[in-house]
């Protein structure tokens, strides 16, 4: 354990800045699943109302450094063209 009064505030920092992180990860991991889910069922309709959520949870937490904005990028025009696929084959 640190014995430096900065270095003990810092410790905990850590703590929390990882909780958070990784509970905003896994929100945004269940939001991409979830349309991922309304993709495989087919369901257009449900997967354009949950891309509508998912967009800007990758938008912000790209902007905040948690994902690379590269990769909220890739996966954004991934889950799109995926979803205008099954919008044309129906």
């Amino acid at each position: 354990m640190a014995n430096i009064k900065s270095a003990k505030k810092r410790a905990k920092q850590a703590v929390v800045r990882n909780a958070r992180n990784a509970s905003q990860r896994s929100m945004l991991r269940t939001a991409v699943k979830k349309v991922l889910k309304a993709i495989n069922e087919n369901d257009a309709a449900g997967a354009q109302a949950a891309f509508a959520t998912a967009q800007p949870i990758l938008d912000r937490f790209s902007s905040r450094g948690l994902i690379h904005k590269n990769k909220a990028a890739r996966h954004k025009s991934r889950l799109n063209a995926r979803i205008r696929a099954i919008q044309t084959a129906a």
